[in-house]
């Protein structure tokens, strides 16, 4: 059985490149936010937006990290990460720059999110694994992620499984 899986990820940049992951049909995972819903969170400021986040990690095994150009320095990111290791969530990083967007360009590569956090003194990095497939076209990474995202999740539970 495939682990449900919360996906998060910088919304303007990288919400296509999200859902050709979430398409991919490999892991089960939250149902995304319609624009409605998200103005209603919204409404309810950060302490409605950090409920609505732990609600939705609560149905999962795993919080994936969509990481695009800008996706480290963002608030929520960080929030996220935070609130599933609190959790005992799995966590795991994919670099999805090299998808392309829906006017079809591909991003810069962004840094680390994980690098922003430690446990125990140790870089979160240094735990967390993250993904950069090896191709540089869409059509390539794409399916290097479809591939093996089963199998990196596997792993990013095992991995969590050793620090609870």
């Amino acid at each position: 059985m495939s682990p449900r899986v919360y996906f998060s990820f910088n919304n303007k940049p990288d919400n296509w490149r999200a859902a050709q992951v979430r398409n991919m049909g490999v892991v089960e995972g939250n149902r995304p936010a319609t624009e409605d819903e998200w103005k209603e969170v919204n409404k309810g400021g950060d302490a409605a937006i950090k409920e609505w986040i732990a609600a939705q990690l609560a149905a999962q095994s795993a919080a994936l990290v969509l990481i695009g150009s800008r996706t480290a320095r963002r608030k929520w990111i960080h929030h996220v990460i935070r609130e599933a290791w609190r959790t005992e969530k799995a966590l795991l990083g994919v670099y999805v720059h090299n998808l392309k967007d829906s006017n079809g360009v591909q991003a810069n590569k962004g840094s680390n999110p994980f690098d922003h956090f430690t446990v125990d003194g140790v870089p979160m990095s240094e735990i967390v694994k993250t993904y950069n497939p090896p191709y540089s076209t869409s059509t390539e990474v794409h399916d290097h992620i479809q591939e093996n995202l089963q199998d990196w999740l596997d792993e990013a539970i095992t991995i969590r499984e050793d620090y609870n």
